[in-house]
């Protein structure tokens, strides 16, 4: 059933709306083109038997996320749609290379005067509206809201596999490829932007300027990975749900793990339980 159920949401996320490029000539650097026909045929990896047949014992129990977020390819979905339904979000994981080679990413400051997540370092993305016609869409629009970027500068390649936050709301992260950095003139909205800046990729798979604090949920081990930042004489803490998002791109875009481990939580949903325990 959960097979079923993944692969579905997996086709409606990736293969169903990917777009279709006519040539591979605005991907700009050789390096660029070379990682855009890579991540074309990116296909998230496949449930283990043993999620499998743990789906087929749990009648209505799921895996659900700490407070930082994790892979939903390790999640467990209630099996009745009424009881849990997480909204939708989508983030936008726009690479571009930069001048000494590497691929960096961009990143934002959110605002201080944002009631949640205030001073956080986040990917530009947010909530899906109804009117969106796909993730790209929403990833997109929500980048140019946020941090004034052109969607027909980004050729958005493929999308991952969705993260779930602490409030069960369903991330999908979508790579997109800049190709022009110097056309993008970053314009942050004050109202949830305080900054924009770039960080190298790879720094999110190297055991480099990062720590980790166990945590514990509900009798289950699990670590949240920072990793300290600095540019241009400004410190950033990039933490939860965006270091593990980054962390899977840049494992993704490099096609090897990190040098270190992840150990991501195994969650339980407790059996009649909603969305409104599990949030508040």
């Amino acid at each position: 059933m959960f097979s079923l159920l993944r692969t579905k949401l997996l086709l409606s996320s990736s293969l169903h709306k990917a777009p279709i490029f006519t040539s591979m000539d605005s991907y700009g650097s050789q390096r660029l083109v070379a990682l855009a026909q890579q991540l074309r045929f990116y296909k998230p990896p496949s449930l283990s038997p043993d999620e499998i047949e743990e789906q087929n014992i749990e009648e209505s129990a799921g895996k659900v996320v700490s407070q930082v977020g994790f892979q939903e390819s390790a999640t467990s979905i209630v099996k009745d749609p009424e009881r849990f339904r997480p909204n939708r979000a989508a983030v936008l994981v726009c690479i571009f290379e930069g001048d000494a080679g590497g691929f960096r990413v961009i990143l934002t400051k959110r605002s201080s005067k944002l009631s949640t997540h205030s001073g956080e370092v986040s990917l530009p993305g947010g909530k899906a509206d109804e009117s969106d016609k796909d993730d790209f869409e929403t990833a997109t629009r929500e980048a140019k809201e946020e941090i004034g970027l052109d969607p027909s500068l980004v050729n958005v390649v493929t999308v991952l596999e969705p993260f779930l936050s602490k409030h069960l709301l369903r991330v999908i992260p979508v790579i997109g490829i800049l190709t022009n950095k110097k056309a993008f003139k970053p314009t942050p909205n004050p109202a949830e932007v305080e900054a924009v800046f770039d960080a190298p990729l790879e720094m999110f798979i190297k055991d480099e300027d990062r720590r980790v604090e166990e945590r514990e949920w509900m009798g289950e081990k699990y670590l949240i990975h920072f990793f300290d930042y600095e540019t241009g004489n400004k410190k950033y803490l990039i933490w939860g749900l965006t270091a593990g998002i980054l962390i899977k791109a840049a494992s993704v875009v490099y096609q090897r793990p990190p040098a270190f481990v992840e150990q991501n939580p195994r969650f339980k949903f407790p059996k009649g339980a909603s969305n409104d325990t599990v949030t508040r």
